[in-house]
Order: C-alpha cells, then structure tokens, then sequence
C-alpha cells in the first residue's frame, strides 16, 4: 500500500517532474519565436515608417523643384525695367494708327504751324539755325535782322571781321563757337558750292554747325524735301507718347519716320514741335488742356486740372506773343501775335 502509494507519488512526481522540464525547455523556443516575431514585427513597423520618410522626402523634393518656377517671375521683373513699352503692347499696326491720329489732331490744332525762324532765303534759313542751338528761335529771330542787314550774302559773311560778328551774335549765347561756325559755313559755301545753299543731305552736313537736324530745317523748309527735324520738343514727345523708346537723335528719326509716309514728314515736325513748346512742357504738361489727351500714354503727368494746365499754355495758345517777328499771315489771321524786336518793352 505505501509502496504503490509512493510509487503513485514518484510518478506523479516524476511525471510533474518530466513536465516541468518540458515546459522549462518550450520557455527559451516559444521566448525566441516570439522575440523574432517581436523583431519581424519591429523591422515591418520601421519599414512601414520608413516608407513614409521617403514619401515625404520626395515631397520635399517636389517642393524644392518649383525653383524652376520662379523663373518666370524674374522675366516679368525683367520686363519692368525695359525701356516702356507702347501701351497695352499695341503691335505695330495699332502703334502707326495711333500716331497718325495724333498727328492729324495736332493738325486741327495747330493749322498755321511753320517753321519759327524768320527768313527769305535758304541762306538766312541755314545761319538762323545754326544759331537757334541752346537759345530761343525768339532771340535768333531778334538778333539776325541786324545780322543780315550787314552781311545779307554768304560772301559778305565769309569775309566778316569774326569780333564785330561776335558782338551781334553775342544775345544768343555761345557767340563765339556761333560766330565761328557761320563764318565757316559761309566761306564752304562760296568756295565749294559757288555760294548757294546745296539742296542734298550729304552736302549740307559738310558744312561747319551743320548736322542732321539743322540739315532737314533747310531741305523741308527752302527746299520742300520731306524730312524729321529731331529737336529736344521732338524726341522728348515721342518718347512720352511711346513711339519709340530710343535715345539717338538718329534712331529717333528713324523709329518715327517708319510710322509716317514721306509727304508728313515736315509737317509733322512742326506739329509735334510746336505741341511740345506751347502744351507738352517739359516739367509741367498742361495734361488738362491737351487736345489729344485720350491718345497719350503719359496722361497724368503734368498738372491734369483744366483750369490750372490753361495757365500753363504758352504763345498764341495762352494769348501770349509768338517768335516770329514776322509770322505768315496765317498764323495772324488765327490769333497769333507777332514776336517784338530786340530791346523792345511791353
């Protein structure tokens, strides 16, 4: 009885023994399964996660990408500081309309525009604008009557005592470079063209004083062959109305001649100049009373108050006496007034 008993006890002790060591011994395996499962799960949550890093680093690269896009903006910026453009980018057709629309309102405005430099002939036409640079075509009209009265032929002013000259000269400034030049002009005149005015533009711009501009005041106006006269009211209005961009007397001539047909050419001259001496001023614009405001691209610029720009207008257009000392007749017969003599009052 206590053997079987015993023995009863030693096989359920063995047996508790035997399955404790079982068990002791699936421990350490079903830890390591479960470890490497733990680190299976481990790797899969880092390369989940790890997904999304590169994810989101390729999302910083298509951030940083648009670098490319910012190009364009550096273009417009660009753009910006690029002389100005026609208004609205007009295409050429629209800018050849649009200025010769201009030049026909100036027409209707200014019908009796004609050259300011009184003369009779191409000779006394030549010297008056010669001496016209850096003064008033109103002091050149004052100071040549006596001028001529002594010296009336190229002749006569080729041999002229340089110093009685200068003191003639001496109201328009710069007398001597002045004095000069017409001597010079005149002695070329008698010993290379018999002592007549040549009616070509590469002969008159071998003559001293002569240059381009001067050149075409002589062949439109004594001539009555087309040309641009690119004075400083001229260059300075077709830049303001953006016919050109340009800076050279020369390109300017060019640009704005391509926009008219040859036969306005002199006309047109006249008309923009005398726009530019009696409306659009140089530092104060009398926007308010400009006849062809609605076409100008520069519209603001000056004072835009109609009753202030009338206080601006100058000669005939804000009553005042002209240049001409004597004038065509119908500039008179329009209101025009003529310009007084030298040391005159009142």
């Amino acid at each position: 009885m206590v053997a079987r008993r015993d023995s009863a006890l030693g096989e359920q002790g063995v047996g508790g023994g035997k399955k404790t060591a079982k068990a002791a011994g699936k421990a350490p395996v079903e830890k390591r399964a479960s470890a490497k499962k733990a680190a299976k799960k481990a790797t899969e949550t880092a390369a989940k996660k790890a997904a999304p890093v590169r994810k989101a680093a390729a999302v910083k690269k298509a951030v940083v990408a648009p670098e490319k896009a910012s190009a364009p903006v550096k273009k417009a910026s660009a753009t910006k500081k690029v002389a100005p453009k026609p208004p609205r980018n007009e295409s050429q057709t629209a800018l050849v309309r649009r200025a010769r629309r201009i030049n026909r309102e100036l027409a209707e405005v200014f019908p009796y525009a004609h050259p300011e430099l009184d003369f009779e002939n191409p000779f006394q036409l030549i010297v008056a604008t010669v001496l016209s640079a850096q003064t008033t075509d109103l002091r050149v009209n004052q100071t040549t009557p006596a001028l001529f009265a002594k010296y009336p032929t190229p002749e006569d002013l080729a041999a002229a005592n340089p110093e009685e000259v200068e003191e003639i000269l001496r109201p328009t400034g710069f007398f001597r470079a002045k004095t000069k030049s017409v001597i010079g002009l005149s002695k070329a005149l008698v010993e290379n063209f018999g002592g007549e005015v040549p009616g070509r533009l590469d002969d008159l711009v071998t003559l001293p004083g002569v240059g381009r501009k001067t050149a075409f005041v002589v062949l439109g106006n004594a001539f009555g062959r087309p040309g641009i006269t690119a004075d400083t009211h001229f260059m300075r209005l077709v830049r303001r109305w953006q016919w050109t961009d340009e800076t050279d007397p020369d390109k300017i001539e060019a640009a704005v001649s391509a926009l008219f047909p040859k036969s306005d050419w002199t006309d047109l001259s006249h008309h923009v100049i005398w726009h530019g001496r009696r409306i659009c001023h140089a530092r104060k614009p009398a926007c308010g009373a400009c006849p062809i405001a609605p076409l100008c691209p520069a519209y603001g610029e000056g004072e835009t108050d109609p009753e202030k720009a009338q206080k601006l207008l100058k000669y005939e257009k804000g009553g005042f006496p002209g240049q001409r000392l004597n004038p065509p007749q119908a500039y008179l017969d329009a209101g025009g007034k003529a310009a007084p003599p030298l040391g005159a009052t009142g």
